[in-house]
């Protein structure tokens, strides 16, 4: 395997899904010496996203673009640039983010720390500078998600241990890279030989918590997960997505109820797991009514100004 600091050592997998100009900045912000290739895998986008990107004054050997014939997915999407890289150490990285100068080379870092470093995280930063959450994270049990999907995440300030959070962005910062359990698929550095012990991604998932399932997969493996606060990407969240809450909504929900009947359907038998499930499509359905009544209010507000 070659060395981590020098040039040529990581292939980049962007998936777009129309990002519009939003990819135009990620794809320069990732021309740097180290990185081999960036991989562009188009699930099929409807707007000027690519035509923008093959506007670019970009060497053909740097930029790839694969163009799927329909929405395949974001692990999908994942696993073909994966299969169309090269190199020792494959970042995927998502359309709405940029990089810092400085972000890959300390991510790239950490695996000269420890040979069991699988997977390496940096900081999702807000425009003002601030961190996102999911950048780092435990992973979001039954009991932990319900708190924060119902709107009870509060209760950690009465007692973290009897009301955990599943997010830590709210935190201490650490002052050097940490091993977490999860990280978020936006920025998320992986090593080859660890992907070829642990698997592709799982292409079950359309969209959300095929992060989370991979992390979980690395952990079971032995693979060591890794947050480095230095290594900052800002990211303009939903940037990609905001358009179709209601379809994001119902994917992301389904995605959770794969992630825990594959790692905790034994931990919850009987009429505990079917009050997960129902606990799942309840919060679903009020956040499908809540955009629904949004949507219209919004459409009544354009008639009337019309």
């Amino acid at each position: 395997m070659s060395s981590p600091g020098r040039a040529a050592a990581v292939d980049v997998i962007v998936v777009n899904y129309n990002a519009g100009g939003l990819l135009v900045d990620c794809v320069r912000s990732l021309l740097t010496d180290q990185v081999h290739q960036i991989i562009v895998v188009d699930n099929r986008s409807s707007d000027d996203s690519v035509a923008r990107l093959e506007s670019l004054s970009v060497a053909a050997s740097t930029l790839k673009i694969i163009r799927n014939d329909c929405n395949r997915g974001f692990s999908a999407a994942c696993n073909i640039g994966a299969l169309a890289s090269t190199a020792d150490y494959l970042l995927f990285f998502n359309p709405d983010a940029t990089l810092d100068s400085q972000a890959l080379s300390r991510m790239l870092a950490v695996f000269d720390d420890d040979e069991r470093v699988g997977m390496v995280g940096g900081m999702l930063c807000n425009p003002d500078g601030s961190e996102q959450p999911g950048g780092r994270r435990t992973f979001p049990t039954p009991g932990r998600a319900f708190f924060r999907a119902f709107g009870l995440s509060w209760l950690q300030r009465v007692s973290p241990r009897l009301f955990p959070d599943f997010l830590l962005h709210q935190s201490p910062l650490p002052a050097k890279a940490v091993a977490v359990e999860a990280i978020s698929g936006a920025c998320m550095l992986v090593k080859r030989a660890a992907i070829d012990d642990v698997g592709l991604w799982d292409e079950a998932y359309f969209l959300h918590c095929e992060d989370l399932d991979w992390c979980m997969r690395f952990s079971q493996k032995g693979w060591r997960v890794m947050f480095v606060p230095g290594a900052r990407v800002l990211h303009v969240w939903g940037g990609c997505s905001r358009s179709r809450p209601i379809f994001v909504e119902w994917h992301k929900h389904h995605g959770m109820l794969r992630f825990y009947r594959k790692f905790y359907r034994q931990r919850y038998p009987g009429l505990l797991w079917w009050l997960v499930v129902a606990g799942v499509w309840l919060r679903f359905a009020m956040l499908a009514g809540y955009y629904s009544v949004r949507h219209g209010c919004r459409k009544l507000g354009m008639a009337r100004a019309g």
